[in-house]
């Protein structure tokens, strides 16, 4: 698992248990924090000595200034980041259970976080002291939670296939839901500039477009559909899940990401017609499956892979076509001050998917009843053919010998005075 973002100047990376940044044009000594040397909770559970969490990253987040930045790991921390000319850790606070998702208020004076339990707390981030305060839950996993830029509503999705729009000072006040999608809503984004446009990926393999406050369905997409297909038909085990979807600064490009694939689908925002649409623009083929992807300041898209020769590659949209630019100054700069960590990336990039296990398994039940009465049914067919076989073979065989199939034997009986012969 690894998380990406470009604030002003620095590029950003979180993979394992280490937090990076580096300096785009500037050669300067990288900014390093590791969760696996930070102070424990009190109550951390070990077992000789060594703690049971793997201190591994599991949900990371940037300010809309840039200048914070949040991660949750695997032994409950919320670690809060602040860049005043260099960058800085602010604060360790603990969360209840293990974070999935969090992001910062577009005024960055709270952080929301989603955790396994399908709660949403509010940390301060002036009072970094300031124990979470629970703001809302949901009956499953919370999988993404964002915000509407006027920082008016606080959308969250979760595993039942459900998004929930609420208002973010009373989320018990239910705005909208946005329902449609047939598996878990992985990803959530409200495109920068729009007001009212959200977009949602999901272990369906689709993208749709909504109206949020509204709950109205614009635009869905099925990725297997646009263009060539994702997944070879012949491989029915592949799930195509969205993990990603991330826009340009201005908000005209979007850039959707799926798990374990090596292709990223772009969007575009189509504004020659009288009114505004997302429409399917093109899509791109990669060497190796990326990790994680984000836009930069120039509208730039950077794609983190799992390489040590090839870490990262940009792509620049020239005469309406993505190209890969690989002679760009900042990314030489970017892939040397990361190839030192490249043993963190790569431990990180072989645990299992964190899709893997979110999938529910359907059964249809009337199929599995007529099979097994089907099944019924020519079993008792098959046991009446035997017992019609076995009754003509008796009454063969007893008409055999009652005819002539055997000599007769003439038994002798008194009855009364008399003498009287019977066949036998």
């Amino acid at each position: 698992m690894a998380f990406t973002a470009i604030s002003g100047e620095w590029f950003l990376l979180a993979c394992g248990t280490k937090f990076i940044a580096a300096h785009l044009t500037e050669d300067r000594e990288p900014f390093v924090f590791d969760c696996s040397t930070a102070k424990k909770s009190k109550d951390d559970s070990t077992v000789d000595g060594n703690s049971l969490e793997s201190d591994r990253i599991l949900a990371f987040t940037v300010s809309p200034s840039g200048k914070r930045v949040a991660l949750t790991d695997d032994s409950k921390r919320l670690v809060l980041f602040q860049y005043e000319h260099s960058w800085q850790h602010v604060s360790t606070r603990w969360l209840v259970r293990r974070g999935t998702s969090l992001v910062f208020t577009k005024a960055e004076d709270e952080i929301l976080v989603a955790d396994k339990s399908g709660d949403v707390y509010s940390f301060s981030v002036k009072q970094r002291d300031k124990e979470g305060a629970l703001k809302m839950g949901h009956l499953s996993m919370v999988l993404a939670v964002t915000m509407s830029i006027n920082d008016k509503y606080i959308i969250t999705a979760d595993r039942d296939e459900k998004i929930r729009v609420s208002h973010l000072r009373s989320p018990y006040n239910i705005q909208s839901f946005c329902l449609g999608h047939k598996q878990f809503v992985s990803s959530l984004l409200v495109p920068s500039g729009d007001m009212h446009w959200l977009l949602s990926g999901s272990g369906d393999g689709t993208v749709k477009l909504w109206e949020y406050e509204t709950g109205q369905k614009l635009e869905s997409w099925d990725l297997n559909n646009l263009e060539e297909t994702l997944v070879p038909k012949l491989d029915n085990e592949m799930k195509v899940t969205v993990c990603n979807i991330t826009s340009s600064p201005d908000g005209c490009h979007i850039a959707v990401q799926c798990d374990r694939l090596s292709t990223i689908q772009f969007f575009m925002v189509n504004q020659d017609s009288e009114e505004k649409k997302l429409v399917p623009h093109s899509r791109i083929s990669l060497p190796l499956c990326p990790l994680d992807i984000t836009f930069d300041r120039q509208g730039r898209l950077w794609v983190l892979l799992d390489s040590c020769e090839t870490l990262f590659q940009i792509y620049t949209l020239e005469h309406s076509i993505w190209k890969c630019d690989a002679a760009s100054t900042e990314l030489k700069r970017v892939t040397e001050a990361f190839k030192s960590h490249w043993q963190t990336l790569k431990v990180s990039t072989g645990t299992p998917s964190r899709f893997e296990h979110l999938h529910k398994a359907t059964f249809d039940n009337v199929t599995v009843y007529m099979e097994k009465k089907q099944q019924r049914l020519e079993e008792q067919q098959q046991k009446r053919k035997m017992e019609q076989r076995d009754d003509g073979k008796k009454k063969k065989r007893d008409g055999r010998n009652s005819a002539s199939g055997r000599p007769h034997r003439i038994s002798s009986v008194i009855v009364g005075h008399r003498i009287t012969s019977v066949i036998i």
